[in-house]
């Protein structure tokens, strides 16, 4: 197989999973190289990435305001956020597998936790933007619809920030600050996994598996939130 056919079964195989067949490649091309893999200036997807953002949280904010009638302004605001978040965005990614189709020099290959993190949820938002450019903010909002709006009707969607959340619960029942350890880091450096507990003092500890730090400390913040009866559960592992 010559490079350009690979290239052209790489792109169809992307344009598969988001549901879109690209007018202009390159700007898929674009949207999926990190600057370290640039071959000129301005081929990386960080100036598409600034547009993403601005799109997705336009399309998020509409699809919040039409589904929630009743919501208060803080309510939706708590979505919002939660569903735009680089945890959010990097889960879309890895439901797309976008990890395999993103151009990166070795130096980024070697990054870890959240900073592989950022990476993809930077390339969903720059595949936003991409789609927008090149069919309009129809299409854009069609693929933001198709991945966020199972999100955005969860029943933990409209929490808050599990760490937030926690610190607040434990100062005012404990006097006391919760205290993340990470405890183990396995896996390749592209997706890692990091085992966090959090403690507090006279309340037994829990602990989160996730691929960034971040993430971990967020999942064993909830679990102790549900377990203590602060949250209800959110009914998934």
């Amino acid at each position: 197989m010559t490079k350009a056919n690979a290239q052209a079964e790489l792109r169809a195989k992307v344009e598969a999973a988001i549901g879109h067949e690209f007018a202009d490649k390159t700007r898929l091309d674009r949207a999926l190289t990190h600057s370290s893999a640039r071959r000129q200036k301005g081929s990386d997807y960080e100036r598409l990435e600034f547009l993403g953002d601005r799109v997705l949280g336009l399309c998020v904010s509409e699809l919040l305001f039409r589904t929630f009638l009743t919501a208060t302004e803080g309510e939706l605001s708590v979505r919002f956020n939660q569903l735009v978040s680089a945890e959010t965005c990097a889960q879309i990614a890895d439901e797309l597998e976008l990890h395999r189709f993103i151009r990166t020099g070795s130096d980024v290959k070697k990054l870890t936790g959240k900073n592989m993190l950022n990476v993809r949820a930077d390339v969903v938002e720059s595949l936003i933007a991409a789609i927008y450019l090149d069919a309009g903010l129809e299409a854009a909002r069609a693929f933001i619809l198709r991945f966020w709006s199972s999100r955005a009707t969860k029943a933990d969607a409209a929490r808050r920030d599990a760490k937030t959340e926690l610190q607040e619960w434990a100062h005012a029942h404990y006097a006391v600050t919760p205290n993340y350890r990470v405890d183990d880091r396995s896996g390749p450096d592209h997706d890692p996994r990091f085992t966090v507990t959090v403690e507090i003092p006279g309340v037994a500890p829990e602990t989160g598996v996730e691929r960034s730090k971040r993430a971990a400390e967020q999942v064993a913040a909830t679990r102790l939130l549900e377990r203590e009866g602060v949250w209800q559960p959110s009914g998934e592992d």
